[in-house]
């Protein structure tokens, strides 16, 4: 039972690491229920009880903090680089194109899901009537918003598993 434990624990952070990259999977969720998972291994959970379960409560807070902060961070980028409501809503649907493209088309995932967003700003901005300089502007945004959010949720899998070696030590 406990190596089964220790093996689901290392594929739910494997899967959550690839949900780091991917939008299609939630990452670091995936890898705090590797945590989860871990409160039926007698060794970690003593261990847990020892900190009063204090790592996984700040964990889960972060994780729940990055999941919900990764969705506005394309938009959040598109407005810190002037771009428009238009910008952002472009980014939004860019975002959500790529991800439905991402689940029917095997080779392009990765590139869909960082020019959805992009090319998302860029049109909508066009479409709003801004000049190419600003809706090219407004698409860096959403593009620096998009890398922000995924350098957030690898650090945050990363530290859930950090954690899950310790524990397991």
């Amino acid at each position: 039972m406990d190596i089964a434990i220790i093996v689901v624990g290392i594929l739910l952070l494997i899967i959550g690491f690839v949900g780091s990259v991917l939008p299609v999977l939630p990452g670091p969720p995936l890898s705090y229920s590797a945590l989860l998972l871990l409160l039926l291994h007698p060794a970690a959970q003593v261990v847990m009880e020892a900190n009063n379960f204090m790592w996984l409560i700040v964990l889960g807070i972060l994780t729940l903090f990055i999941t919900t902060i990764d969705y506005y961070m394309p938009i959040w980028g598109t407005q810190k680089f002037g771009g428009t409501k238009a910008g952002s809503r472009g980014s939004t649907i860019g975002l959500i194109v790529a991800v439905l493209l991402t689940l029917l088309t095997s080779g392009l995932g990765a590139i869909l899901l960082i020019v959805g967003p992009f090319l998302g700003a860029y049109l909508g901005e066009k479409h709003a009537g801004q000049t190419s300089a600003l809706a090219l502007q407004s698409a860096k945004g959403s593009f620096l918003g998009f890398i922000a959010g995924t350098f957030m949720k690898v650090v945050m899998v990363l530290a859930i598993a950090i954690y899950f070696t310790v524990l397991l030590v």
